[in-house]
């Protein structure tokens, strides 16, 4: 099977590294050079432009957003080269709205389509350890199951419409922003009364949240320590705001994501755009005139 990856950022350079070790066919692309000559020297081959890719069998795609997402795949003529019975895998976290527009063009060319975004942060991606929300027909999920095997520790399966992980994923990563919000709220609180956030991040961690998000990032705030960013907060913002454009098509309210859109916002404002998104958490500490 002859395999493209177009986007080797922070993600995909070792989600994209994992498919090489495991012998597979691997062409490669990212806008910048440096990525694509570190996995050529490991026996990938370069790609000079998207479009070269329509040679491949399954065409995977991680980029940063919809913008660059519609430029790769379509502005750059790759998906009117692409062959009938070639398969498209876009992993990114894009917007439902977008989804659905990139199925129905794919399905108009007669390429095949899976939309399967991940949970996990970098150091999971490298271990081949992510969370795989794919959406897509049964048949073409599992031509591409072993690829999947490949990158992550289990596929879970969504629906037949690729949009439909998508909106997983926003909703997945909406639940994250929550949490973060409120353990930063809770812990400016008890330290309002003088006990120390370290102390209850602890309980909370080990009794009533202990999940590996709860854990991970509440050490992150305890510390505040926020770089490098294994995920920026202002993607985090770019997530909130798909989150509430998909609620808004729905006519579905989500009055929390107003309230986490505005206070990303807020801490974009105060220069923490490229840090972890955990440094949300500086925005009710600053607020409630605490030291964080």
């Amino acid at each position: 099977m002859r395999i493209a990856f177009l986007g080797l950022g922070a993600m995909g350079q070792p989600m994209a590294s994992l498919l090489l070790k495991a012998g597979h066919d691997l062409s490669v692309w990212n806008r910048s050079r440096e990525p694509v000559d570190t996995l050529v020297k490991a026996g990938a081959r370069a790609l000079t432009a998207p479009e070269d890719a329509a040679n491949a069998d399954v065409v995977i795609s991680m980029l940063a957003d919809d913008a660059a997402t519609h430029a790769v795949i379509v502005e750059s003529g790759l998906l009117a080269a692409l062959p009938a019975g070639a398969i498209h895998i876009n992993m990114a976290t894009i917007s439902v709205a977008l989804a659905t527009s990139l199925a129905a063009a794919h399905q108009a060319r007669g390429v095949g389509y899976v939309a399967a975004p991940v949970l996990g942060r970098i150091d999971v991606a490298a271990a081949g350890k992510l969370n795989i929300l794919a959406a897509g027909a049964n048949d073409l999920i599992a031509r591409i199951q072993p690829l999947f095997d490949c990158l992550g520790q289990k596929t879970w399966r969504f629906g037949d419409q690729p949009q439909q992980a998508n909106a997983v994923k926003l909703a997945a990563n909406f639940n994250i922003a929550c949490a973060i919000e409120s353990m930063a709220e809770s812990a400016a609180l008890v330290d309002a009364h003088g006990v120390a956030p370290r102390d209850f991040i602890e309980m909370l961690t080990s009794t009533l949240f202990a999940s590996p998000v709860h854990i991970n990032y509440g050490g992150m705030i305890v510390k505040q320590s926020f770089a490098p960013a294994g995920f920026k907060l202002r993607l985090g913002l770019k997530d909130v705001r798909l989150a509430l454009e998909a609620s808004n098509n729905a006519n579905l309210p989500m009055p929390f994501g107003s309230v986490l859109r505005d206070n990303f916002l807020d801490a974009v404002a105060q220069g923490d755009g490229d840090l972890d998104w955990t440094a949300l958490s500086t925005v009710a500490f600053r607020r409630g005139g605490r030291a964080g």
